[in-house]
Parts: C-alpha cells; sequence; structure tokens
C-alpha cells in the first residue's frame, strides 16, 4: 500500500505536470492536490532533497518539476518516499537483503511470485509518468462487493 505521504506527493506533483513549467506555491499545491499544507510542506521538501522539484524562495517562491513531467516516472517518487517497490527484500532490486527468518534463498517457495509480483509492479510504475497521469482521464471505479 502507499503512504498518505506518497499519495499527497503524486498528487501535488501531478498538478504541477498539469502547469509544467509554471510555478506553483504550497499552498496552491495543497488545495489542488486537497494535501494538509504544512505535511506538504515537508513532503516538497524531501522531494527537492532527492531532485524532483524546484524549490524557489521568498516572495515569488514555489516550485516547478525539476525536469520534464515525462521524465519523472511514479516508481521514481514511490521509491523516493517509501523506498522499494518489492513486498520483500529478497526480490527487490534496490534494497535486497536475505529475509530474516529465510533459511535458504535458492529454495524458498515465496521469492518467485514475489519476484514476479515486484517486477509487475516496476514495469507499470516506471512506465507510467506524472506526464500520463495528468493527461489521464482517470481510470475504473472499483465498487466494494455488496
Amino acid at each position: 500500500m502507499l503512504s498518505q505521504k506518497t499519495r499527497y506527493a503524486l498528487r501535488a506533483l501531478v498538478e504541477l505536470a498539469r502547469v509544467e513549467g509554471t510555478q506553483l506555491t504550497s499552498g496552491e499545491l495543497a488545495v489542488r492536490a486537497d494535501a494538509p499544507r504544512k505535511f506538504l510542506e515537508a513532503i516538497l521538501l524531501e522531494l527537492a532533497r532527492n531532485r524532483i522539484v524546484i524549490s524557489r524562495r521568498g516572495k515569488f517562491g514555489g516550485y516547478t518539476l525539476s525536469r520534464s513531467a515525462g521524465d519523472i516516472s511514479f516508481a521514481e517518487v514511490i521509491r523516493v518516499l517509501d523506498g522499494p517497490l518489492a513486498l520483500a527484500p529478497c526480490v527487490s532490486r534496490t534494497a535486497f537483503r536475505k529475509c530474516d527468518d529465510c533459511p535458504d534463498l535458492a529454495t524458498c517457495s515465496l521469492r518467485e511470485a514475489l519476484l514476479r509480483a515486484r517486477d509487475a509492479t516496476a514495469e507499470v510504475l516506471e512506465g507510467y509518468s506524472l506526464a500520463d497521469a495528468a493527461a489521464g482521464a482517470g481510470a475504473e471505479v472499483l465498487r466494494q462487493p455488496a
């Protein structure tokens, strides 16, 4: 599951993608992303430290994307804020380590499924950019079973 922090970040970044080249203040982004301003400011600071956004201070300050919206994937943002995409560390491409309770990586009955899930997730999220989200019309609305 995505953290609330990452959901707010992605919503704010999509808003920046929609106005690409235009600077928005943290207040404007908070309203557009429906996020608490102080929390979003901390998130934007972290995104600036990781070179996803550019921050300009002062009276005419605000935020812009550090590069084209088409060059910033959902996977990159998620990895910056939530860490690896993998469900277990033994299948992570960016933070691999053996699971604490695993007796043998080679014979683990869970790794194949977890690796497939990680690869499928990464393929989708690495191939989906902020520009895709900004241009999109939304996705299918799934309903809870009655």
